[in-house]
């Protein structure tokens, strides 16, 4: 078996091309015993793997790549491979889709505890729900991979380099960022547009006449397959998880009415919950939670976004501008603040920072009294004092 896992590898390697690195190269630290890298199906953890492992092979390293939805890996005990792969000077393991395999989490407890091996993996986003609660959290050194951001999607296209920001910098100097970004060869305002509707998935480069096609069946696939195999949900119900979908793409994200939400859906509150939940794992859907602290803390989200604005066009005939925008903001800020809804304004950043979005003419009538409150404009170059670019929160990652 380890034979066929390596002549499988190699010929994987062979015809892998990909060489822009993601945002997560940066974070992660490979000197850990083991790593997981979470994400949405999509976004390049498979990709981040084979990097990696191209990484170690030119170091040197004995690595090992298997993907755990390997078919022919029906029935065999992954213990029996790592040991025959230790036993060999085996090095580094890198495992994909590990949520294919049943009782993964004891596996991996076991690898860890009985190997002194690398062990680098990677899962649907909704397995963290798994590894909070088991004694594998204790051990492993966990990071999320997103989409990409405008930043990446501009780097990718352009083969170029741009720098990415804190959010600080944006708002205390974002006329000076701006403007470095102008004096690139392209047209930001154009290709935030283009950005919007296909560019948060990494595989539109390969599938850029078929990408909502393909993003439909990653959604369905993330349903179908992941949130069932991990037991969150039985084969019978995932229907009602995409009618869900389609209730929240016609509903307000400013008016979340989940009696009617749940209605519409034809599910109880109590199951409209656990979906929404299961659904946000899988970066499907987005919550946006209201800052209140303690016992008085809300169980269920004030907002509720798609998670992306390629998911609003994929799924949504039409799709609200204002929900758009919105939704663009909040993806890509939340990976990085603490994001909440404001009852002045849209939002509250970091708790400090208070923002409204709209169009280039929005005005600064709802929170011109409120301190460290800016306007964030779409349809703008360049902004000016308190007023800044909407597509510049594209380079916080």
């Amino acid at each position: 078996m380890l034979k066929k896992l390596k002549d499988y590898q190699a010929r994987l390697l062979k015809s892998f091309k990909i060489t822009y690195k993601r945002y997560i190269f940066e974070e992660i630290d490979f000197d850990e015993k083991m790593i997981a890298i979470f994400g949405a199906r999509g976004v390049g953890k498979t990709t981040t793997l084979f990097q990696y492992l191209l990484e170690l092979k030119s170091k040197g390293k004995n690595a090992l790549y298997i993907s755990l939805d390997y078919p022919f890996l029906a029935g065999v005990d992954l213990v029996d491979i790592v040991e025959a792969f230790v036993e060999e000077g085996g090095e580094y393991l890198l495992l994909d889709e590990v949520h294919r395999y049943n009782d993964f989490s004891a596996y991996l407890k076991t690898i860890y505890d009985l190997f002194d091996i690398h062990i680098v993996f990677t899962g649907s986003s909704a397995t963290s729900l798994l590894n909070a609660k088991s004694d594998l959290s204790r051990r492993v050194s966990l990071y999320h991979l997103y989409g990409f951001s405008l930043r990446e999607f501009l780097e990718l296209k352009y083969e170029t380099e741009l720098e990415a920001w804190k959010i600080e910098e944006i708002f205390e100097n974002h006329t000076a960022l701006s403007q470095k970004v102008s004096e690139q060869k392209f047209d930001i305002l154009k290709e935030f547009k283009e950005y919007l509707k296909v560019g948060y998935y990494p595989f539109y480069f390969d599938k850029k006449t078929s990408f909502f096609q393909n993003l439909v069946n990653t959604i369905n696939l993330t349903i179908d397959i992941d949130l069932t195999s991990l037991g969150l949900i039985e084969q019978k119900y995932t229907y009602k998880l995409k009618k869900l979908l389609e209730v929240i793409c016609q509903s307000s994200p400013f008016e979340v009415n989940y009696s009617k939400i749940a209605a519409s859906a034809e599910i109880s509150r109590t199951k409209l919950y656990d979906y929404v939940t299961f659904l946000a794992d899988g970066q499907m859907l987005l919550l946006i939670d209201e800052p209140i602290k303690g016992i008085k803390k809300i169980s269920v989200p004030a907002k509720i976004y798609l998670n992306n604005t390629n998911l609003l066009y994929a799924y949504c005939q039409n799709a609200k501008t204002g929900t758009i925008r919105e939704t663009f903001f909040a993806n890509q800020v939340s990976q990085k603040s603490k994001l909440n809804i404001s009852k002045q304004g849209d939002f509250t950043l970091d708790e400090k920072y208070r923002v409204e979005i709209g169009g280039k003419n929005k005005s600064f009538k709802q929170i011109k009294d409120l301190p460290n409150s800016f306007v964030v404009a779409d349809e703008i170059e360049h902004g000016k004092g308190n007023r800044i670019p909407l597509w510049l929160f594209g380079f916080v990652y």
